[in-house]
């Protein structure tokens, strides 16, 4: 358990302590829940695979796509507060980082409520747009209804966790989302056949884990947090603040809304070759989400040291942390780019014993284990340019893995290549992501550069 500290201590811990050794406190936590997080996750497409439904497998797939718009409001703001707070905590201002937190935390409780009530309302044209057909549907309909209900706790949760990251405080962060991980783990499969819930049980599961996570979440904010919790510090946004959540914000948003994007695009583009290629890709975004994680959660590491820095002007420590980062995250990703090239077979098998399923999903698997460490490249320097505030460029590079370069990919390929063409598009966009990354790094790293001397 770390040593609770004063904002002071923790801004002196983020401006002197070794790059390599911060990154890595920062980021272990963050990797373990993302880990643990994605185990339950995993848990969950298991158990669901037990039912013997292929259908049913697929219709956690097509909610998927609820889940990222959930998840991309919650991101919207936990990184537009959260960006700014780290650069306030940076810069010795308790006082406005905590009116970043206290209205990001209202802002999602709000929008959570209001995404629960449109998307029911909508809750056939949502299913069908993440790719359902109609076998699918009765599951993904089931399923995508009860996520809804907890879409309030669902993206608070995310900026909680998300704020407590941002102020240095990853082990905190890392207990709330590792508890509700191992909740659901139980639960799912308690509800799902001892009780006889089905599919509605295994999403019931997660909507009570999020609940847990949300009230833990909240309790280590008001503990532990650097800074305070309370109604005094919630401001009805004006102009100025709307910006700068907007600058800090639109990249994860147009992140998350790009990921629900592909996932609709990749399923749709599987939907002719049957149930079994939906079900396929679901238990591939499973796996590689593993790897994901890895590379996400060293750039949540790398992120509050990037937000302190700024505030400080210390470029010279923003520039060294941006090449560890690159370098940690491409040796781990290669890492289990290799586990998962290996077993691909067992590991689909795993979730879906189905000839069909294992035939699509291997392949897949393969293909994705080949390109992933590069992503790594495009991740850091989304990460970089998001915190410095470069909103467009951040929302670029945040789109094209997920959109804007798939997308175009996922309508030439398939067509040309048939079922090829579908298992090969996300490693042919991951390519495509990371040759533009590499010049938009070069940039923001030399206008940091140019700072120094100003």
């Amino acid at each position: 358990m770390p040593k609770e500290q004063t904002p002071e201590e923790k801004r002196q811990e983020m401006l002197e302590r070794p790059v390599g050794s911060l990154i890595l406190s920062l980021a272990a936590p963050s990797i373990f829940a993302n880990v643990v997080t994605t185990v339950y996750n995993l848990a969950d497409t298991f158990f669901v695979g037990q039912m013997g439904s292929t259908s049913a497998s697929a219709a956690v797939g097509v909610a998927f796509v609820t889940s990222t718009v959930i998840q991309a409001m919650a991101f919207y703001l936990a990184q537009g507060t959260g960006n700014h707070m780290s650069r306030c905590l940076g810069a010795g201002n308790t006082e406005e980082a905590a009116i970043y937190v206290n209205t990001g935390i209202a802002g999602t409780v709000t929008l959570g409520t209001v995404i629960a009530l449109v998307g029911h309302l909508f809750l056939d044209q949502l299913c069908f747009l993440g790719g359902a057909t109609p076998t699918i549907l009765p599951y993904a309909r089931t399923y995508t209804s009860v996520i809804l209900f907890g879409a309030p706790f669902i993206a608070s949760g995310f900026l909680m966790n998300m704020q407590l990251r941002f102020q240095g405080e990853a082990f905190y962060s890392m207990l709330c989302m590792v508890a509700g991980a191992v909740l659901n783990t139980i639960l799912t499969p308690l509800f799902i056949f001892p009780l006889g819930m089905g599919i509605a049980g295994s999403a019931l599961a997660t909507v009570i884990s999020e609940a847990v996570s949300f009230f833990l979440l909240l309790f280590e904010m008001s503990k532990a947090g650097i800074t305070p919790l309370g109604l005094r510090y919630v401001r009805r946004p004006d102009a100025h603040m709307i910006r700068v959540i907007n600058n800090g914000g639109l990249p994860s948003f147009a992140r998350q809304v790009t990921l629900g994007v592909s996932t609709s695009l990749l399923n749709n583009a599987a939907a002719p070759f049957g149930d079994a290629a939906i079900a396929g890709i679901a238990v591939v975004q499973r796996i590689t989400s593993v790897a994901n994680f890895f590379q996400i959660g060293i750039g949540q590491g790398f992120q509050p040291i990037t937000g302190y820095n700024l505030g400080a002007r210390r470029f010279d420590r923003i520039r060294e942390a941006f090449f560890t980062a690159m370098r940690m995250s491409f040796v781990s990703i290669a890492a289990i780019g290799v586990i998962t090239f290996i077993f691909a077979p067992q590991l689909i098998a795993i979730f879906r014993d189905d000839p069909a399923v294992v035939s699509f999903g291997v392949v897949t698997l393969r293909l994705c284990s080949i390109t992933m460490p590069f992503t790594g490249v495009a991740m850091v320097t989304n990460f970089l340019l998001q915190t410095a505030g470069k909103m467009w460029r951040a929302t670029f590079m945040g789109a094209c893995r997920l959109g804007l370069v798939l997308a175009p990919v996922v309508l030439v390929l398939p067509p040309l290549l048939g079922m090829l063409g579908v298992q090969i598009a996300q490693p042919v966009t991951d390519i495509i992501t990371t040759l533009i990354a590499i010049p938009l790094a070069r940039g923001i790293l030399l206008e940091m550069r140019a700072q120094e001397y100003q």
